[in-house]
C-alpha cells in the first residue's frame, strides 16, 4: 500500500537498483466540449474522392 500513498519503492539486486515502483499518475477528466468552436466539418466531408484518389485506396 506504501506505493498507494505516494512513495516509491526501488527494488535492488546485489545493492544495485533494477526497478522502480511509482504511483500511477491520474488521467485528466475529459471535458465534452471541449474543444467547441475550433474547427468546422465541411458540408462535403463525406463526398466521394475523386477517381485518381480513390485507386490508391482499392487493391
Amino acid at each position: 500500500m506504501r506505493v498507494a500513498q505516494g512513495e516509491e519503492i526501488v527494488i535492488a539486486r546485489a545493492g544495485k537498483p533494477i526497478v522502480r515502483l511509482v504511483p500511477v499518475e491520474p488521467k485528466p477528466r475529459r471535458i465534452l466540449g471541449q474543444d467547441e468552436g475550433l474547427f468546422e466539418v465541411p458540408d462535403d466531408f463525406d463526398a466521394p474522392l475523386p477517381t485518381d484518389l480513390q485507386a490508391y485506396f482499392e487493391t
